[in-house]
């Protein structure tokens, strides 16, 4: 790696640590690179894929010309694993808010999941977490949220590919999403939650793939400034 190759163009596949945003991942790297070579102040760098701070895994950056890349690389189907807590909702529909609600799971059995499951798959309707980042107004929903403002929000449709259930120790589901782009995963939890006739959040996401990509090959941003200061 050296001045030119990042003007011209690199992909790095990032592993996004648990509560870092994807802006912060982005800004170790940016000023990372600009220390170890002579790069404009204003450098082209970006990444292809937002991760919520309660996210891990999976965050392609691009540099340089690649930049240009970054739409075609969002419109990429992704993998998603994680967990949704059945018997219980949340205003942001994961961990960043309090429990609202509490429902009975006493009802729900392996057999009603894995049937439940199938009503996931193919083309769905799916409404945005009203804490996102997508604007309303003029303003971000979760500005709205947190002034406590009713917002409307229209359902868009999405692609769910694979809906695997990995393990059952209720409250808990542990799942493996593989979907098309804009899919909100805690949107999904929620929605299931409710289609089991219960109530449900997210409590723990991580990306493993875009594409082709995956976290496999992808570096913690420590571990990738350490490597790139040893080397040089």
């Amino acid at each position: 790696m050296n001045t030119e190759s990042i003007l011209e163009g690199q992909i790095l596949l990032i592993d996004k640590p648990l509560t870092w945003s994807s802006f912060q991942a982005v800004n170790k790297l940016k000023y990372a690179l600009k220390r170890q070579f002579e790069l404009p102040k204003k450098f082209k760098i970006g990444h292809a894929g937002t991760l919520d701070p309660l996210a891990s895994g999976l965050l392609i950056i691009c540099t340089g010309k690649f930049t240009k890349k970054i739409t075609e690389i969002q419109a990429q189907e992704k993998e998603y694993t994680g967990t949704i807590f059945v018997g219980a909702t949340t205003p942001s529909y994961d961990l960043e808010t309090e429990i609202d609600a509490r429902f009975s799971t006493e009802h729900i059995t392996e057999a009603l999941i894995f049937e439940i499951t199938k009503e996931f798959m193919g083309e769905i309707d799916q409404k945005p977490p009203v804490f996102s980042a997508i604007k309303k107004d003029g303003k971000r929903l979760y500005e709205h949220a947190r002034a406590g403002e009713d917002v409307e929000i229209k359902a868009r449709k999405t692609t769910i590919y694979e809906f695997e259930i990995t393990r059952i120790a209720l409250p808990e589901i542990d799942f493996r999403i593989t979907c098309s782009k804009g899919t909100y995963i805690r949107s999904l939890a929620f929605d299931f939650g409710k289609a089991l006739g219960s109530g449900g959040h997210l409590t723990a996401l991580r990306r493993t793939k875009i594409g082709n990509y995956t976290v496999s090959e992808a570096f913690c941003p420590i571990e990738f400034v350490n490597q790139l200061q040893h080397e040089l």
